[in-house]
């Protein structure tokens, strides 16, 4: 299995565990539009390595989290049916991992390592 240029991880701080089985989608800005270029579900650990490209130009680019999904699955109401981060990629740069700390009503995130 190959590393992505982009990986995430899902922590569900209510709950104190990793969110495991949340799908979440790589987008990649073309011009006004957006395109999807990768998409995974996060593992046991919460985590998606495998998301998209090894390597991606410099640009602008989307996760999508489907998190109503996961807190329907696991019984718990929430004020976010769906995530979304935008950020900027350098392609010199080797490697971005965007976390979320996600919670029923609220996330945050931050660029990790």
């Amino acid at each position: 299995m190959s590393v992505s240029h982009v990986t995430t991880h899902i922590l569900d701080t209510a709950a104190g565990k990793p969110a495991a089985g949340v799908v979440v989608e790589l987008y990649a800005r073309d011009g006004e539009a957006w395109s999807q270029i990768g998409t995974g579900t996060t593992d046991t650990d919460g985590r998606v390595k495998d998301l998209g490209p090894e390597r991606l130009e410099s640009g602008s680019y989307r996760l999508q989290f489907a998190t109503g999904a996961y807190f329907a699955g696991i019984g718990q109401e929430t004020f976010f049916p769906e995530v979304s981060l935008t950020f900027t990629v350098d392609e010199n740069e080797a490697h971005y991992h965007v976390p979320l700390l996600l919670s029923p009503f609220a996330f945050s995130t931050y660029r990790g390592s």
